[in-house]
């Protein structure tokens, strides 16, 4: 089931479809949404990024190193900012191409 949004509510993150309804949610503690594609959704956490899928199933992670911010997810990938670089990942958090900024 495709992905409509992700919010935080509270202590909560939950995962909505096209018609609002709630298709799963997890607790929230420091954790920040920072993309959401039709079929995963990209976190930080402490110095990690991790994806999710619909369910809120943890799919994969990485460091997130001090200089590292996520700038979108679409499709089946997301793209961080690294320093000058620009580095496209695939939802298993596995760098997909990168190019200077």
């Amino acid at each position: 089931m495709p992905i409509a949004t992700v919010e935080t509510e509270g202590s909560w993150i939950k995962v909505y479809d096209e018609k609002s309804k709630i298709i799963s949610r997890m607790p929230c503690n420091k954790i920040e949404i920072v993309g959401i594609a039709a079929d995963f959704f990209v976190t930080l956490e402490g110095s990690w990024i991790k994806t999710y899928d619909e369910d809120c199933k943890r799919i994969a992670q990485m460091s997130a190193g001090s200089n590292v911010k996520v700038r979108s997810a679409s499709g089946n990938t997301f793209i961080t900012e690294e320093g000058s670089w620009l580095k496209t990942y695939d939802r298993d958090c596995k760098k997909i191409s990168q190019r200077s900024k």
